[in-house]
């Protein structure tokens, strides 16, 4: 199953992300993605395991849809130029499939938009066959869109049942802007009132999932790809790996996905993107 982004690319519906494995785990995990059928990874110049990725793609032998984030470290029109081959070059690859902007940078988004000017002479130039952004609130993207000529293919933001950020998704559909949801599943650090500490044992999550049995992951990620989302659901452990894959099986009932969409809490996990600045979050993007 793949989504057909807004320049005509095909994108594999379900990836792989390494969002905090270490480098040293990094070329097992996605050997073991690639082997389960995973055909896309997602990585980032800031999680540090660019170079493993590529390393594991290059054992794998087999076609990778391949999408890496620019740190806002780089951004600037020459910056993100460069960031690009620092990728390019740890990833091993001449083309990168799609090349996203890491943070909107709304204390400076003179240098976002400069960044993203550099995004599309990449694409331009054939360098990346697709470009966008991540963590960018509806206020970022309309600001974008009223300086840029392509209008970014996907925005891969925070959603999962207890935060769902239904405003960004509705102006990314009404703009033919793909959304993709990092920790679709939640994790550990997500609370609610409720005692329980992950989506992974809600009530509502775990009651759908033994009806079709299925595991709470496999029912979060089935919401998202039946309401139009991208996921890049991640792990290194080879079991649950092949678990959260194995999603293509079964479909969740309408009143299955209002059940997980009523868990909304509108409590965000991750760092609020309006309070990321060069100053807290800065940090060198090192070349090799």
């Amino acid at each position: 199953m793949s989504y057909t982004l807004n320049n005509g690319v095909e994108m594999p519906s379900l990836g792989f992300g390494v969002f905090q494995t270490p480098p040293g785990e990094t070329v097992t995990a996605v050997e073991a993605a690639l082997s389960t059928g995973y055909r896309h990874v997602d990585t980032a110049a800031a999680y540090g395991n660019e170079r493993q990725v590529g390393q594991a793609v290059a054992r794998a032998g087999a076609p990778v849809f391949l999408e890496t984030k620019i740190w806002i470290s780089d951004y600037g029109y020459e910056e993100t130029l460069h960031g690009f081959d620092k990728s390019a070059a740890k990833l091993g690859v001449d083309r990168i499939d799609l090349l996203i902007l890491h943070q909107a940078l709304p204390s400076e988004f003179g240098r976002t938009l400069d960044a993203y000017r550099a995004l599309e002479t990449l694409l331009a130039d054939g360098k990346v066959r697709a470009i966008g952004v991540s963590n960018f609130m509806v206020e970022h993207l309309t600001a974008l869109l009223e300086k840029a000529t392509v209008v970014p293919a996907v925005n891969q933001i925070e959603v999962h049942p207890y935060f769902q950020q239904r405003e960004v998704q509705e102006f990314g559909a009404r703009h033919g802007i793909l959304t993709q949801a990092w920790a679709p599943i939640g994790g550990i650090t997500f609370y609610r009132d409720s005692g329980h500490s992950s989506t992974l044992e809600d009530p509502v999550i775990g009651k759908i999932a033994t009806a079709y049995g299925k595991s709470p992951a496999q029912v979060m990620l089935r919401w998202h790809l039946q309401q139009g989302r991208q996921v890049i659901p991640k792990s290194t452990n080879p079991k649950r790996i092949a678990e959260n894959f194995d999603v293509f099986d079964f479909d969740l009932t309408d009143a299955d996905l209002a059940a997980i969409d009523a868990l909304e809490t509108g409590k965000r996990g991750g760092p609020d993107p309006t309070e990321v600045t060069l100053k807290s979050f800065g940090r060198e993007i090192p070349e090799a």
